[in-house]
């Protein structure tokens, strides 16, 4: 594996890499501090090697297009590794054969990663499907102007008054809403300047002004934020029961219903999270579990927004939460049959990788399962 792994190290700093070969690569730098946590013998021979080879790139680490770099790359060198699934992973991308048996296809055509989809409903109930309109203004609700500025981006200009679309009249009560489906993600630029980003099957709903003493969104699924800072006027985030309340922060809500709790990430600034008479208060690098009680607890802030920066991650998951997060990326159904194993995992996988990239991988971590049409079905 040593030979193999330094040809593809090779090739990546040459420019001749392929593109599922420079994924596998960035996707080592995007998690250079995930460490797997439970490694068979074959696993930690693996891992070794791949240890020691990149140890060799510790004085001169290759450059990496990324928004976030390995502040020290011999730290990422000693615990090379994010995920068996990657490194064992290497393997297939490199050419090496499958282990016979374990992965059934009885289709040929593979199924795409999620994109830029969703669709805007107007305060009129007209709806726009936003990854089909051309770039520029498509509507104005009262003095707000609505503009798709680029591929994923919504973006709401106050006070604008040239233009065409829906000339409406803006009250209180008008409000947008911005929902994507499974296998879609959006931006927008709320009135105020706040930035939120949709992931798949979520929605945010917004006054198209915030005229009064507070700035109130409703959503569902997960949305991560960059609030506008206001100390006037609080930032309140309504999601199934639970209230965020900032002045100005960075912050994921995670509240898919079949996740069984309301996931809340602070990166930055401070959040109260209220819900069901409880109420916390949130330090950056917290995040807070909300069911029947409120739980806060230290965490990886990066693992929690990986989404947003085009990467699927999971930290000691089991195979079910893994398959929740690939349903609703590539618009799948998953079935199971079977005892399910309960081991879990612990790692990232791009989010630009077809489904066969990232299945081929689960098969060398002994899954099994087979694709029939748009359904996944999970074999044990």
């Amino acid at each position: 594996m040593n030979n193999e792994i330094k040809e593809l190290f090779r090739r990546y700093e040459s420019g001749e890499a392929s593109s599922q070969e420079r994924e596998l690569v960035e996707t080592w730098f995007a998690k250079y501090d995930k460490i797997p946590v439970q490694l068979d013998d074959r696993d930690k021979q693996a891992l070794n090697e791949l240890s020691a080879h990149l140890e060799e790139y510790s004085q001169k680490p290759p450059v990496i297009p990324m928004t976030r770099r390995p502040g020290n790359f011999k730290r990422f060198a000693a615990a090379a590794a994010i995920l068996i699934f990657s490194v064992i992973g290497a393997y297939l991308y490199l050419g090496q054969a499958e282990k016979p048996g374990t992965l059934v296809r009885s289709s040929k055509k593979d199924i795409l990663p999620g994109g830029n989809k969703a669709t805007l409903t107007l305060s009129n109930g007209r709806q726009i499907i936003l990854n089909d309109a051309k770039n520029g203004n498509l509507a104005r609700q009262g003095l707000t102007a609505v503009q798709k500025t680029g591929d994923g981006l919504l973006a709401y200009q106050a006070g604008k008054t040239d233009g065409g679309g829906d000339n409406l009249t803006a009250h209180s009560d008008d409000h947008n809403m911005i929902t994507t489906p499974r296998g879609g993600q959006y931006r927008v630029i709320l009135p105020d300047g706040t930035v939120a980003w949709l992931n798949s099957v979520s929605s945010i709903r917004f006054p198209v002004a915030f005229p009064g003493k507070e700035r109130k969104v409703v959503t569902t699924g997960e949305v991560y934020f960059e609030v506008a800072k206001d100390r006037n006027k609080p930032f309140i985030v309504s999601s199934a029961g639970q209230t965020v309340t900032v002045l100005g922060t960075h912050f994921n809500v995670m509240a898919y219903p079949e996740e069984g709790s309301i996931v809340t990430t602070l990166l930055e600034g401070s959040v109260s999270i209220a819900k069901g008479g409880q109420s916390r208060i949130l330090k950056p690098g917290e995040q807070a579990l909300a069911a029947e009680h409120i739980r806060v607890t230290a965490t990886d802030t990066d693992d929690a927004i990986a989404w947003k920066n085009g990467i699927m991650s999971f930290t000691d998951a089991d195979i079910k939460t893994i398959m929740r997060k690939i349903s609703r990326w590539y618009d799948i159904d998953i079935e199971y049959q079977g005892h399910i194993t309960d081991r879990v995992f612990t790692g990232a996988i791009s989010r630009k990788s077809s489904l066969s990239g990232i299945l081929k991988i689960l098969t060398l971590n002994g899954i099994q399962f087979s694709v029939q049409g748009n359904k996944l079905m999970i074999k044990q």
